[in-house]
């Protein structure tokens, strides 16, 4: 419970703060980021419990990444994680989880996420901020990816790579589990 509680005081800080340094009031950047003003209050309150399509949508919106928005400073020179540390942002119904492993940082952000899709099973994304660019490798299995209402078959070895300003899908495909990692490119500054 203790460390729920600190999670949540680390995600109200960094809120409010990338929402102070990007000039927002609370009412701009819910309507910028199509969140409630009372979610918001509550949040920046340490009492939200928002949903992963929800700090997606304020990470766009503010022009950081979403581990950003849940990480206090790291001091490590060199971080290791291992994925059982890291609790998944997304679990589908049928077992698929994505799970946000690390962000770099300097110039360009870029967010390393691990994902597994069970056949059928589907993740519908937002489009995010122009200049946001996905690749998604293909480790084990296949996946559908789908962008603009295009399906892409994306099997075991291979690596695909779009802008991701644009509606997106990523749905497990063929008869077994689906493993990829996923990189997000954010472009530099905030939105």
């Amino acid at each position: 419970m203790a460390e729920t509680e600190a999670a949540l005081r680390t995600l109200a800080y960094n809120v409010r703060t990338a929402r102070t340094r990007a000039g927002l009031s609370l009412d701009e950047l819910g309507r910028r980021a199509k969140v409630s003003k009372g979610s918001l209050v509550a949040l920046e309150k340490a009492q939200g419990n928002p949903n992963f399509a929800t700090l997606v949508r304020l990470a766009d919106t503010l022009g950081v990444s979403v581990s950003s928005l849940m990480e206090g400073a790291s001091q490590e020179r060199v971080r290791v994680v291992s994925a059982e540390a890291v609790m998944p942002l997304w679990a589908g119904t049928h077992g698929s989880e994505a799970r946000l492993m690390l962000t770099t940082s300097g110039p360009t952000t870029v967010e390393v996420w691990r994902w597994k899709l069970q056949p059928g099973e589907e993740y519908p994304s937002h489009p995010h901020q122009a200049g946001v660019v996905e690749t998604l490798s293909v480790t084990a299995g296949r996946m559908v990816l789908v962008v603009d209402g295009v399906e892409h078959p994306v099997e075991a070895g291979q690596t695909a790579a779009f802008d991701a300003d644009t509606p997106h899908t990523y749905r497990g495909d063929g008869g077994g589990t689906c493993h990829l990692i996923m990189t997000v490119h954010l472009p530099p500054g905030p939105a």
